[in-house]
This record gives C-alpha cells, sequence and structure tokens, in this order.
C-alpha cells in the first residue's frame, strides 16, 4: 500500500501497483509508519472530546472501574466467582458515584 495524505489531514490508502494513482490528486505521501501515527493522534482527539462531554459522575466512574480485561477474562474462563467480583466493583462504582 501507498499512503498519501490529503490538506484536511485525512489519511489514504492506494494500492502499489497503480491502478489506483488516479484517485491520489494533490494528496502528500507518508509512510505507513506515518499513517498509523496519525490515526493513533486522531483516536487520542476522539477520546479526548468524549471525555469532555461526559458529567463529572461519568468521569468518576470511568477512573474507577475495573478493566474490562477482567470481565471478559472471567467469561473465558467460566469463573463465577472471578465474575461476580467485577459485578461487585462496578456496584460499588455506580453507589459511590449516582447519576445526578
Amino acid at each position: 500500500m501507498k499512503y498519501f495524505k490529503d490538506s484536511n489531514g485525512k489519511i489514504f490508502a492506494y494500492e502499489l501497483d497503480g491502478s489506483q494513482d488516479h484517485l491520489i490528486g494533490d494528496k502528500i505521501q507518508i509512510t505507513e509508519e506515518e499513517s498509523k501515527i496519525d490515526a493513533v493522534e486522531k483516536q487520542k482527539k476522539q477520546h479526548e472530546l468524549f471525555l469532555n462531554s461526559l458529567d463529572s459522575y461519568d468521569k468518576k466512574r470511568i477512573a474507577e472501574y475495573p478493566s474490562i480485561y477482567d470481565y471478559v477474562d472471567a467469561i473465558v474462563k467460566d469463573d463465577h466467582a472471578q465474575l461476580q467480583e467485577y459485578i461487585d466493583k462496578c456496584k460499588a462504582v455506580k453507589l459511590k458515584y449516582p447519576k445526578s
């Protein structure tokens, strides 16, 4: 793949065989690594916008909820005790930071 960025910062990928070269236009060629870095930066900005849109109790809850990986791990292992522990932790956070 060949990677390009337009004047708005949007990333495009085209086939190496030249079959899509007519679509490139005035885009600037970048490396695959640069395209990945740009994608991560865009994701970070979207996450910040999401967090800024949340109410105060939502932000506090997000910071204290247990990891979703703990939940998935409990499900995969069919570990009912671990699953109940995860649920109990989530409920405790909800009680600590109720909706206003």
